[in-house]
């Protein structure tokens, strides 16, 4: 049979570098972990040895050694959500510069399994990235009593006793409700997200406050889909809305694509916003005016956070980025009279 690593270098051993060195494998394994004081002058020949054979330690082994795993764990709600995976590029950029691997898991929107699936990750990971977790804060406070590094992303829990960065929420939607205010609306509707969704209860705080731009908030039950968008976009009718703001692109689109085979024109008829800047304009041009949440940023941060967290403990405030507001073609003026209220 044809052998498949022909041609190929064969790998260097830890047995190689001990017997090139006159000593031992565990003794060379001694060295390279530093898990025990060996004589200087045989370090240095172990080390020379490796330098010179090439020699690439396996990480893994390595962090089992010393009692680690080599590997942060992250969960998500929802690995559909366009949101993501910019978070996540930038968290495994991250973790691949300290060495580490990253494993993901989802909960699918589930609060009712994350706390299970934390446990699993905390099983086989150093540490623990929850990105807008929706469980109870009374499961949080159990999950960072475990004493198991553990950062919270886009969820801030005041006197919870875990490192926590996230999107300013509350400010994105001001910046929406400035700007509709200004182009000379009065009534909003809002397609409102999960309900367990901390950034969404930031999002309706915000919508709240919106009072002092003279605005009159309607908030409608919907979720984090265009489907859902689709599906609730016929109750905005009934508000008497001129503009419509919504918990995330997705379903803004799901909302355009409704509201527009129901005869009502957007911008003309009636103003739409999204959220979170996720519509895949860089695939097809969707004119969605929107804010923008840093996510590369925020998973940067996330994963530095957590890499201080492991190797140096933390004590710190939580960290807020700013979001940024996109205008585009889907907001303009209000018309005299809402077609929606007729």
């Amino acid at each position: 049979m044809r052998n498949l690593r022909q041609g190929r270098p064969a790998r260097v051993t830890i047995s190689d570098v001990g017997a090139a060195a006159g000593v031992s494998a565990s003794t060379v394994s001694r060295v390279l972990n530093g898990t025990a004081k060996v004589d200087p002058s045989l370090a240095a020949r172990v080390h020379d040895v490796v330098r010179q054979l090439g020699y690439r330690p396996n990480a893994a082994a390595q962090g089992l050694a010393r009692g680690e795993w080599g590997t942060i764990g992250v969960l998500v709600p929802n690995l559909a959500n366009p949101y993501f995976p910019g978070v996540l590029k930038a968290v495994s950029a991250v973790a691949r510069s300290h060495g580490r691997r990253v494993m993901v898991m989802e909960s699918d929107e589930d609060p009712a399994i994350e706390h299970d699936l934390v446990e699993d990750l905390m099983r086989s990971c150093d540490g623990v990235l929850l990105c807008s977790p929706r469980m109870e804060r009374s499961d949080l406070v159990l999950l960072t009593a475990r004493d198991h590094p553990l950062v919270l992303l886009d969820r801030i829990v005041p006197g919870l006793a875990a490192p926590a960065v996230s999107a300013d929420f509350f400010g994105g939607m001001m910046l929406i409700c400035g700007h509709l205010a200004q182009l000379g609306h009065r009534r909003v509707a809002y397609l409102s997200g999960p309900e367990v969704s901390w950034a969404n209860s930031e999002r309706i705080r915000a919508l709240e406050a919106a009072k002092a731009f003279g605005l009159s908030v309607t908030i409608l039950p919907c979720g984090s889909t265009s489907r859902s968008g689709y599906e609730a976009a016929a109750e905005v009718a009934g508000t008497g809305a001129t503009a419509l703001t919504t918990y995330n692109d997705l379903v803004a689109l799901g909302a355009v694509t409704r509201v527009r085979e129901l005869g009502v024109r957007v911008p003309e008829d009636l103003s739409v916003v999204g959220f979170d800047d996720i519509a895949l304009d860089h695939v097809a041009h969707t004119g969605l005016t929107t804010v923008s949440a840093p996510r590369g940023q925020l998973g940067k941060q996330a994963a530095e956070m957590l890499e201080t967290l492991m190797t140096q403990g933390h004590d710190g405030e939580p960290v807020y980025l700013p979001m940024e507001l996109h205008v585009r073609d889907s907001t303009a003026p209000p018309r005299v009279t809402s077609e929606l209220a007729g």
